[in-house]
């Protein structure tokens, strides 16, 4: 299974970003989709991720900037960032869940800088 990730980028504070997702190669079934990130000396934290029913689960400090969602049919998932502010630079990782095994990608930064 790989999963690519596109949409990482420089932008100012206030803007907004869309990160996506795209798995492919042997998948039976994917559980779970969704996104975690790792700023420069901190641990890798959960973002948000989504259930194969579309249930949504987010990290409390980013519930009502960030915005998950999946697209089944393509095997992708998004994250809608907004309002981005400074402490949102990280590594973005994308993450799939196919019991009873997970995969990463290979991260996608952002930058939120003026």
């Amino acid at each position: 299974v790989q999963l690519q990730a596109f949409g990482g980028g420089l932008v100012q504070p206030g803007g907004s970003l869309r990160l996506s997702c795209v798995a492919s190669g042997s998948i039976f079934s994917i559980d779970y989709m969704g996104w975690y990130r790792q700023a420069p000396g901190k641990q890798r934290e959960l973002v948000a991720d989504i259930t194969s029913g579309g249930v949504t689960n987010y990290a409390d400090s980013l519930k009502g900037r960030f915005t998950i969602s999946r697209d089944n049919a393509k095997n992708t998932v998004y994250l809608q960032m907004n309002s981005l502010k400074p402490e949102d630079t990280a590594v973005y990782y994308c993450w799939v869940r196919s019991l009873p095994t997970d995969y990463w990608g290979q991260g996608t930064e952002v930058t939120v800088s003026s």
